[in-house]
């Protein structure tokens, strides 16, 4: 697995720019930046972390391979995709009307 193109994969689903990425992700831009554009570069752990927190995807989930993950429907893929793209406040509203 290519660890950046996953990345870049997980930040393109979420419309993400790299700066956004980084504020997502409490990082420096420079930091994502780097990473995203030098070759032979890889995230330290600590690094990684922060980016899966930002994605909202664990390690684990982070390093599995698309056809492992088909344990949700379509219907479920479709709502985390759309719920992953949301502003933090619009999250919390949605995870309100799912507690009612």
């Amino acid at each position: 697995m290519d660890i950046i193109e996953r990345i870049k994969e997980l930040r393109d689903e979420r419309g993400w720019s790299t700066n956004q990425l980084a504020l997502e992700a409490e990082l420096t831009q420079s930091t994502v930046s780097t990473l995203l554009t030098k070759t032979n570069s890889l995230p330290s752990l600590d690094t990684l972390s922060h980016l899966c927190d930002a994605f909202g995807v664990t390690l684990a989930q982070f390093f599995m391979e698309e056809e492992e993950s088909e344990l949700v429907s379509a219907q479920e893929k479709l709502l985390i995709e759309r719920y992953r793209k949301l502003p933090e406040r619009k999250k919390k509203a949605v995870l309100a009307l799912l507690d009612d």
